[in-house]
């Protein structure tokens, strides 16, 4: 079994456990809340209700559940309105807990219902993706989407725990499973260059042994990034080095209108672009850009846009990245495959000349 780890944040540690199959630690917890009488209800997307249906019978019974849609339209003001309205027509009082279960999208609407309905409830973060596994349900980041850029509402609200059972990957489509292959590879680049060096002779891949050692190597430095900078407040590093790929990425789903990209997908053709960034600033060789893009291909990823978008418009998101500063924007480079670091003050022309190399017009 995986060993479990300990997000360290003094009276708001939580855990994150690590399973095969969560329903028997999910069962105790159940237990214990009811025990305890405190009131309970579920939030789920209809990717996971569908593809875990016989594990949701089994496991939540007749707790009340909310099954939102899947994608990023459900990380919306309208959708985040319906989760409240479900949580008062249940009487979900403050010593209630919400339980979420899903992947990313759905594990940011709850966390963000959790944190505001009555100033905060507790919730438990149950990832059923490999992106939540690895990235999204660990750290306290939660949020919605505006139209003017992704994530420009939200809070910090850390979960009571996480549950990580790779069983539920077996059921994820081809497509999802590589689009969290994408910040699999993200930690490797910015932090861990054997983790790298893995995925480039051994790409990640479902029903593998080794997977969960992987997923937790990933969470490991995500808690510890967490841990040392908490609401990304450092000048320099920090948690904003978890971006690295993403200031192109979200800026792609922007334009493209949060559809026809998958998160990792996005993130993917980030990276190759941080990565060309990164080459242009001096910091990396092309030989550097070569090995990231052939790792993120191997992961059945794209390197460059599948279609033409519009230059303009693209660095015109880029401007709505909270990363901004006094109007200016900060990247995630690439010092060399394994080290990250933050920089400002980036001439928007070598920008420019990155996107139109990942295939803007």
């Amino acid at each position: 079994m995986t060993p479990g780890l300990t997000v360290e944040l003094g009276a708001r540690s939580y855990p994150i456990h690590f399973c095969a199959d969560a329903g028997a630690a999910l069962a105790d917890l159940l237990r214990e809340l009811q025990a305890q009488q405190r009131p309970v209800a579920l939030l789920t997307d209809e990717g996971a209700a569908g593809a875990q249906a016989e594990f949701v019978a089994r496991t939540f019974g007749a707790i009340p559940r909310l099954v939102v849609g899947t994608g990023e339209g459900s990380k919306s003001l309208p959708v985040y309105g319906r989760v409240l309205e479900f949580l008062a027509e249940h009487q979900v009082s403050r010593q209630g807990v919400l339980l979420v279960l899903g992947g990313g999208v759905v594990g940011d609407l709850g966390g963000f219902a959790a944190a505001s309905y009555l100033r905060g409830i507790e919730c438990v973060q149950i990832p059923t993706t490999l992106l939540a596994m690895v990235d999204s349900s660990v750290g306290g980041k939660t949020g919605l989407n505006l139209s003017a850029g992704k994530n420009l509402v939200g809070a910090f609200h850390h979960p009571r725990a996480v549950h990580i059972a790779t069983d539920f990957l077996a059921t994820l489509p081809a497509r999802e499973f590589a689009a969290g292959a994408a910040e699999v590879v993200k930690y490797g680049l910015l932090g861990d260059a054997a983790l790298f060096a893995r995925l480039e002779s051994d790409p990640v891949k479902p029903h593998r042994t080794e997977l969960a050692a992987v997923i937790r190597r990933c969470c490991e430095m995500k808690a510890e990034i967490v841990r040392a900078d908490e609401r990304e407040l450092a000048a320099e590093g920090g948690r904003a080095l978890l971006n690295l790929g993403h200031t192109f990425g979200h800026a792609i789903e922007q334009v493209t209108g949060y559809g026809a990209y998958l998160h990792g997908e996005a993130v993917a053709v980030g990276l190759a672009g941080a990565a060309r960034l990164s080459q242009r600033l001096g910091l990396i060789g092309a030989a550097d850009v070569a090995r990231v893009e052939r790792v993120v291909a191997a992961h059945a990823l794209p390197t460059r846009l599948v279609q033409p978008l519009p230059l303009a418009a693209l660095m015109a998101a880029m401007q709505h990245d909270k990363k901004v500063r006094a109007g200016r924007l900060r990247f995630v480079v690439l010092r060399r495959l394994g080290e990250a670091a933050t920089q400002g003050d980036i001439d928007p022309a070598l920008v420019e000349a990155v996107w139109r190399e990942l295939g803007a017009a």
